[in-house]
């Protein structure tokens, strides 16, 4: 198998922003106006070494217009207290949430930054006192801590975890109510929501996200889709792909154009019944 390795300067992702977000999405930028799509997520959503992600294939497919509002460090936090997004998800026809992770969301017992929600701030002073011998000035961002924290004691560790379960609920739910309006959520991962337990923390991206969690938005949605990917698809795309040589590890996590086709064919048909 050959690979495009052809570099970041190669695959312009024509950076931009949208109202007075300071957020930056992948452009090229579009006009808010008449009928379009607003899609939210990751990296996924974002299309990272892809040329065209499933919310511009989406686009080809349904024949109504989309506007990316991935982004790569996202977590719920950045578009639950940004206004210009939930007023541009708002005036959609269908907004589609592809869900993130819950480690990356401000919590009772810690901080993220508020754009950039995979970088930590602070322990709160209760987690401080549950894990006393930690330093949580060693860390910089939640996946590395969440990890340590998980290593020194599973015991206290389960509290953590109830409670980013919890605050990604709550958080779900007052965006999708903000948006009050067609919202479609999209699991998007190479594993069910049933297997998310059995995954180390490396691997279980939307990190702690279950099916208890999702039926608990399910009646709040116009629709829930679940794309699971193959290791065969993932293999299949990465030839289509466009990074650098040293760009490959990151690249061989993503799930590749042959899943972002499978996402836009089955989101079309759903995005043009409810338009």
């Amino acid at each position: 198998m050959s690979y495009q390795n052809l570099g970041q300067a190669d695959l312009d992702y024509f950076p931009c922003r949208y109202g007075t977000s300071k957020l930056l999405f992948r452009g090229p930028r579009r006009r808010l106006r008449d009928n379009y799509v607003a899609y939210l997520g990751g990296i996924e959503t974002y299309g990272r070494f892809i040329q065209e992600p499933y919310p511009t294939l989406s686009e080809h497919e349904s024949g109504v217009k989309s506007v990316n509002l991935g982004c790569v460090n996202a977590g719920v936090d950045a578009y639950v207290t940004d206004k210009s997004l939930i007023d541009i998800c708002a005036k959609a026809r269908v907004t589609v949430i592809q869900m993130v992770g819950a480690q990356n969301m401000s919590n009772r017992f810690y901080a993220v930054h508020p754009r950039r929600n995979d970088r930590f701030l602070r322990a709160s002073s209760l987690l401080q006192t549950i894990y006393s011998g930690v330093d949580f000035t060693d860390f910089n961002f939640t996946r590395h801590m969440l990890t340590v924290l998980a290593e020194t004691s599973a015991q206290k560790f389960a509290m953590v975890e109830a409670e980013l379960k919890d605050a990604w609920v709550g958080r779900m739910k007052t965006l999708i109510e903000q948006i009050n309006g067609n919202v479609v959520l999209l699991w998007l991962a190479d594993h069910t929501p049933e297997q998310a337990a059995e995954r180390g923390m490396a691997e279980a991206e939307p990190l702690f996200v279950d099916r208890a969690m999702i039926d608990a938005l399910s009646g709040l949605v116009s629709n829930v889709v679940e794309i699971v990917s193959t290791p065969a698809e993932r293999r299949s795309g990465l030839d289509e792909m466009a990074f650098a040589p040293l760009e490959q590890p990151a690249a061989e996590e993503m799930l590749g154009p042959v899943v972002h086709r499978r996402v836009a064919a089955t989101l079309a048909p759903i995005i043009r019944s409810l338009i």
